[in-house]
């Protein structure tokens, strides 16, 4: 379990927000890793796992033409996910992740692609990562970054942004419906 988990349950339940996620090459892993907080059942609603392709447009909303178009290895996807599974789940906050583990590329995505996306007020802030290593520890690389992301989100909103600091910067913003960069 990662501290930055004890935070999210803390802060969610101190601003009365609850969260859902959507994964798909994490499996479950990072709903799974929140709910070992005690405490995680006044702020989780729940997960969906949509590893095959199909269900991230029944399950979790995704817009089936753009799956057809882009694949599941795609920002606007996880954005997608991230939104969907909030109305879904009726949760304030959705957080996805799709990507590449292993051991072969998918759709021409390299091995260690991976997006994340985290959904609140019916838009997403989308995070690219790249990951390095085998299978398990992509998967497990994954489940961390959305920990440590949703983290600075939660806590953003507790307390302002951060101050300046050496981070990742988001891929990009984008509202439900909207399309993004892989077809404007």
């Amino acid at each position: 379990m990662f501290e930055s988990n004890r935070r999210i349950i803390a802060t969610c339940t101190r601003l009365g927000l609850s969260l859902a996620s959507a994964e798909s090459l994490t499996g479950g892993r990072f709903v799974a890793s929140l709910v070992d907080v005690p405490g995680a059942s006044a702020v989780v609603r729940g997960g969906l796992v949509t590893y095959a392709t199909d269900l991230k447009a029944s399950l979790a909303g995704v817009d089936a033409d753009h799956l057809e178009e882009t694949g599941p290895i795609d920002p606007v996807v996880a954005a997608q996910m991230a939104v969907g599974t909030a109305q879904r789940c009726v949760a304030d906050i959705g957080i996805s992740c799709t990507g590449v583990a292993g051991p072969d590329p998918q759709d021409d995505k390299p091995v260690g692609l991976a997006y994340t996306a985290i959904a609140f007020g019916g838009k997403a802030t989308i995070f690219e990562h790249e990951f390095s290593g085998d299978r398990n520890a992509i998967r497990n690389q994954t489940v961390q970054a959305m920990a440590v992301n949703l983290d600075e989100f939660v806590t953003a909103l507790a307390f302002g942004p951060a101050p300046e600091q050496s981070q990742p910067a988001p891929a990009e913003s984008t509202e439900p419906g909207a399309v993004g960069p892989s077809g404007e």
